[in-house]
């Protein structure tokens, strides 16, 4: 498979990662905000929300460079 095909499909791949990640942080926040709510303590949640968001960030950053790599493919570098 050209190596162009394989960005795309990684590129696929990172949409969908992004997305799911993005959803997921999406629902711990809620959790986290009936958790504080109710009075728990979610101290250990909200150091996983920074996790999910930093990693979140790094795949962002990964997408950006397979942008990159499908561009120089697509320019014959």
């Amino acid at each position: 498979m050209p190596n162009i095909d394989r960005e795309r499909e990684h590129l696929a791949k990172a949409d969908r990662d992004i997305a799911e990640g993005a959803q997921r942080i999406n629902e711990l926040v809620v959790r986290i905000q009936a958790g504080t709510a109710a009075g728990h303590d979610t101290t250990e949640a909200k150091r996983l929300l920074e996790l999910m968001r930093e990693t979140l960030e790094q795949w962002q950053v990964h997408r950006e460079l397979i942008l990159d790599a499908i561009a120089r493919h697509e320019r014959g570098e």
